[in-house]
């Protein structure tokens, strides 16, 4: 037995994850505070193993001789009550299901740790900060449309099929990724992975990137012995022909019904109302999660 909730109409709680201290807060004896400059969190990755470097790190979560300074949106200049070399360690943080009040650190990514000098009433620059993938990251799945094969099946009710584009203006990067075409005749297109994974205890997050001109449901198929549900986790909006990425959280609705054992990831998509055609791109996909101990 099937149960399908509705792809549009979702709910997503606010958290408000962003703290931002300001000099009349500053308590002890310097009262001139120095200032600390980060412009910009990149990601380092080994394409074989962990696929494309494409990231969207829109915070750095700030940590002073291991204390708690604050969460900054990319690209900050914030005040530091604190003078000489000191240990500042930054972790990099992302909107979770691209939500702005639900920002939170991702925790696949490992922080940055480096040294610095501040000095009061100046502006420390925090230089190049880059990140990679924390050596217990397990990379799920990956598709990036590169093989011939691809590891997305589209589903018996879908009426479009999966794509490969072939170079610019369609392709993210390198040579190809993956395309649905829809029109008032073809005007459904749903498509899941080929393989079920096993539901691990760990946090998943499903990263991708995306470029469309009709909402994009993303969301999983969850089995277990007897029965299956297929739950929408988000919808993604028109992007008006520009390429996105997002960090979609998996755990709650993996973790939702009892005696699910088993997951796929699905996308799916309508021709949008009035339009003679709608074009959904994709690239990029990973779920990623945590190696067992």
């Amino acid at each position: 037995m099937i149960y399908r909730l509705p792809l549009r109409n979702l709910f997503f709680p606010v958290i408000l994850a962003i703290v931002a201290p300001s000099c009349e807060k500053f308590s002890g004896e310097q009262e001139i505070p120095a200032y600390l400059d980060i412009d910009s969190i990149y990601l380092t990755t080994d394409y074989d193993s962990q696929g494309s470097d494409s990231q969207r790190i829109t915070d750095a979560w700030v940590y002073i001789d291991d204390e708690f300074l604050g969460a900054y949106e990319l690209p900050a200049r914030f005040p530091v009550l604190k003078s000489g070399s000191h240990s500042v360690k930054i972790w990099p943080g992302i909107k979770r299901n691209g939500i702005a009040s639900t920002r939170v650190t991702y925790e696949y990514y490992t922080p940055v740790t480096k040294t610095l000098g501040l000095e009061p009433d100046s502006t420390t620059l925090a230089g190049a900060v880059r990140t990679t993938y924390q050596t217990t990251a397990l990379f799920v799945w990956k598709e990036d449309f590169e093989n011939v094969a691809v590891s997305l099946d589209t589903t018996s009710r879908s009426s479009v099929a999966i794509q490969r584009t072939t170079g610019p203006p369609l392709t993210f990067e390198r040579s190809h990724s993956g395309m649905a075409v829809l029109d008032t005749v073809h005007d459904f297109f749903e498509c899941m992975t080929h393989t079920e994974y096993t539901i691990p205890s760990a946090p998943v997050f499903l990263e991708m990137n995306y470029n469309t001109s009709t909402e994009l449901t993303v969301g999983v198929f969850t089995y277990g012995t007897t029965i299956l549900y297929q739950t929408p986790i988000i919808t993604l909006h028109p992007t008006a022909g520009q390429w996105k990425k997002i960090y979609i959280d998996l755990s709650t609705t993996l973790y939702a019904y009892s005696g699910m054992k088993t997951y796929r990831v699905y996308l799916g998509a309508f021709n949008a109302a009035g339009s003679a055609q709608s074009v959904v791109l994709f690239d990029n996909f990973k779920v990623v999660t945590r190696k067992s101990k």
